[in-house]
């Protein structure tokens, strides 16, 4: 009888997580394919301005993760908020979270386009792509704003169980990405179409232009972000005040803080492993640009369930129901590595023929072919603990995945790739080497910390 029932309270999570992860995946999908088209097209403009673009992409890797890392913090205070049956406490801190945006995104604004000739300099992009790589990032850090509260009010709206709205507003940028695309980076030109030819009209501003459409995008996805916000019914930030309230904000910082500290820690270390990749040169980086945006299709599923597993995790501890926490895990995982084994098979196979979509250098095909089906092999090992860390997030436990980040990040990949690189004179492969064995660091971490069942509060 006893596995009867849990049999059964199994059948009964799995629908709750599809319908949080799907809505997830699909945005994440069709954002990944938006950078899959931008990376194709910047790439049809060379390989220097794939190098542009490339050499100052981990910088917007920090910068959105700090952001992102806030909205963490009001995510386990929503979830648990509502898991408790408190939906006026989950309303409050939408109130906060609008505030926590404009601060941000003002301050994120005028430090990013201030610093933005130097950064190029500071990644160790060669000089000839410099000016190139500093206009480029200008103009897609000026809508910072917009782009805080594109993230931040998406964490709100998934926090109250609520994934379809960020996936639609999602859809709708990325639309609008794609088409400003064809309008501005080419210029005007002719195309036969079912034997017809006709006028394609543009106005061939180049990297330039793929900033302006980013930039576009993220001002609209801003604004529809916070308009749905706004009027939803559970979770609107009507009526609050936005004075800061110590009572909402500390305990979602508490949470926050660490995984701000640990996606700063990681996405600094993005950074110093991109700039050593810089130092191989222009095909090192170009082929580390475009098998970086193949990757991350594959990791869609990992993702998808990460967000799941915070908002249930906080709804259930939210209700004191222990129970069905512990069939959460025992449902989401087994569910992810399934998921992830598929997606790392699939990317083995696939590597040379997506590395032939965005650049016609055999060089850099051939060896961005090597790294992704290296990389390929290690994808249901960082499943793991990828979910695990969700679920902890919707706990508000973030201090120990803060901890193993950084471990893996630091005395792992970037110390293992400045070994490899400078002292060795190895290339991109022993960089990407050292990578997987951050992920493996990371599986053998979180898989003893669930194991040992610290990953749940007292």
């Amino acid at each position: 009888m006893g596995h009867n029932k849990s049999q059964g309270a199994d059948n009964k999570m799995l629908p709750m997580i599809i319908a949080l992860a799907w809505p997830t995946m699909l945005e994440q999908f069709l954002h990944t394919a938006v950078q899959y088209i931008d990376t194709a097209m910047v790439g049809s403009l060379g390989t220097q301005a794939t190098a542009a673009v490339g050499s100052t992409s981990t910088v917007n890797w920090l910068i959105g993760s700090t952001v992102s890392a806030l909205g963490v913090g009001f995510l386990a205070y929503i979830s648990q908020a509502f898991g408790a049956g408190k939906a006026q406490e989950a309303r409050r801190a939408s109130g906060q979270a609008v505030t926590v945006v404009l601060a941000v995104g003002l301050s994120f604004t005028l430090l990013t386009t201030a610093l933005s000739r130097y950064i190029p300099v500071w990644m160790r992009a060669d000089e000839e792509i410099q000016a190139m790589a500093a206009r480029y990032f200008f103009i897609l850090y000026t809508p910072m704003l917009f782009r805080c509260a594109s993230i931040i009010f998406g964490t709100v709206l998934r926090g109250a169980g609520d994934t379809k709205t960020p996936m639609q507003v999602g859809i709708l940028v990325n639309f609008i990405n794609i088409v400003l695309n064809f309008l501005l980076i080419y210029p005007t030109r002719s195309a036969l179409f079912f034997g017809t030819d006709i006028t394609l009209y543009g106005l061939g501003m180049g990297i330039e232009g793929a900033a302006l459409a980013s930039a576009a995008a993220y001002t609209f996805g801003g604004l529809a972000m916070t308009y749905m916000l706004w009027r939803h019914e559970k979770i609107s930030p009507r009526g609050q005040r936005l004075r800061l309230d110590g009572s909402v904000l500390k305990p979602c910082l508490r949470v926050a803080f660490p995984n701000m500290l640990q996606r700063f820690a990681t996405s600094f270390g993005y950074v110093a492993f991109a700039s050593m990749i810089n130092s191989l040169g222009e095909t090192a980086t170009a082929a580390h640009t475009i098998a970086n945006t193949v990757e991350s299709a594959f990791y869609i599923p990992g993702y998808g369930m990460q967000t799941a597993a915070a908002a249930l995790a906080g709804n259930a501890w939210g209700a004191r129901d222990e129970e069905k926490l512990n069939r959460l895990a025992k449902t989401i995982l087994p569910l992810e590595i399934g998921l992830m084994v598929i997606s790392g098979s699939l990317l083995f196979l696939l590597a040379p023929f997506l590395m032939h979509l965005f650049s016609r250098d055999t060089a850099v095909i051939s060896l961005g072919a090597v790294v992704l089906r290296m990389v390929a092999v290690s994808e249901p090992f960082y499943g793991i603990p990828i979910v695990i860390e969700g679920m902890m997030q919707g706990l508000g436990r973030t201090v120990a995945p803060f901890i193993y980040n950084v471990l893996g990040m630091w005395c792992v990949r970037i110390t293992g790739t400045f070994i490899c690189i400078h002292l060795l004179g190895y290339g991109l492969v022993s960089a990407w080497g050292c990578m997987i064995g951050h992920n493996f660091l990371l599986f053998i971490l979180f898989t003893v910390h669930y194991i040992s069942g610290r990953w749940k509060p007292a």
